[in-house]
């Protein structure tokens, strides 16, 4: 019997009609070592070498965009990918674990839109985005396993968000005028957590006023946010900060001020007792002129000034001291 009408599958190459409805996300293998990892499955047995693999990618990601759907970019890890496969029972060789991979950490994970720029130039943009995810999911975990405080009972990683977002807003008001660049880290196992942020002057972001619990929702529980961006950005670091004013591990902030036509301004704090506690010049200096990887000094960079750290008002603690 003939298909009704309305019910006639499309002619073979026709293009559907709901086809620029539908995303595309590419899973992207970063490097060499990656690509290595992945070399004994077609098709990437087929390729000789990262740069071919990138070559057939980006011709792919061409296509996709061609057909008018919203195409993004995700990181591939073949280690995080084979334990998939392990934990699932799935064939690592079969395209369709990795498709349903693919899925997975694009719903997950950081992802970049495809705007037709080379994936040399995406490519950093993306290990970037990831970086800061991991980060963030790592900050959140320890705000999450921060406990309550002892005498009162209190959520720390809610006192801590809260705090935090007080500290940038803060630093940034003592900071005035002008385009401030902040770094926050935390030593948080083998290497540090870090968190940048851009404030003030064009395109700075935007300072979270009065978002008590960044990075958690009403109920102090970890909000879901995309790194990336001004709104990102801000997100990253108050959870950063707030995992270090959580832990009591000894992190610090730097703040640099630039001045155009001028010298710029250095600042740094430290996190000590739930706070960040402003450094002397000296040791500000201290900082700014050490290599974090090898402790050995560094030349002073030209143009700029070390500055004591300002004092920062600090809200009341989740449970004031006992008075004598």
């Amino acid at each position: 019997m003939a298909a009704s009408r309305n019910h006639r599958k499309p002619a073979a190459g026709n293009r559907h009609p709901l086809l620029s409805e539908v995303g595309s996300t590419v899973a992207l293998l970063a490097d060499e070592e990656d690509f290595a990892a992945m070399s004994g499955y077609p098709p990437f047995a087929t390729l000789e070498g990262h740069h071919a693999y990138l070559r057939t990618t980006e011709e792919l990601l061409r296509i996709l965009a061609a057909r008018d759907g919203h195409t993004t970019i995700a990181l591939f890890d073949p280690v995080r990918f084979h334990a998939h496969c392990e934990e699932r029972g799935l064939d690592p060789a079969d395209p369709r674990s990795r498709a349903r991979y693919t899925a997975e950490i694009a719903s997950a994970g950081a992802t970049v839109p495809y705007d037709g720029k080379p994936l040399p130039l995406l490519l950093p943009l993306l290990v970037d985005a990831a970086e800061r995810r991991a980060g963030l999911e790592l900050a959140t975990l320890l705000l999450a396993t921060a406990g309550d405080c002892p005498r009162c009972g209190e959520d720390l990683g809610r006192t801590a968000c809260a705090r935090a977002t007080a500290a940038l807003t803060a630093l940034v008001g003592a900071a005035g005028p002008g385009a401030h660049h902040l770094v926050c880290s935390v030593p948080a196992g083998p290497a540090p957590l870090t968190a940048v942020l851009h404030a003030g002057g064009p395109g700075g972001a935007a300072v979270p006023g009065g978002a008590e619990g960044a990075g958690r929702d009403g109920d102090g529980a970890p909000r879901p946010g995309t790194p990336g961006g001004s709104e990102g950005d801000t997100l990253l670091f108050c959870t950063v900060l707030a995992a270090g004013l959580a832990t009591g591990v000894p992190g610090g902030i730097v703040l640099r001020t630039l001045v155009p036509g001028g010298r710029d301004r250095v600042r740094g704090w430290s996190l000590r007792d739930g706070w960040p506690r402003p450094l002397t010049a000296a040791e500000v200096f201290t900082a700014y002129c050490t290599d974090p990887e090898t402790g050995e000094p560094v030349p002073p960079e030209p143009g700029v000034d070390h500055l004591p750290g300002l004092p920062l008002p600090e809200p009341e603690p989740c449970c004031p001291p006992d008075t004598p």
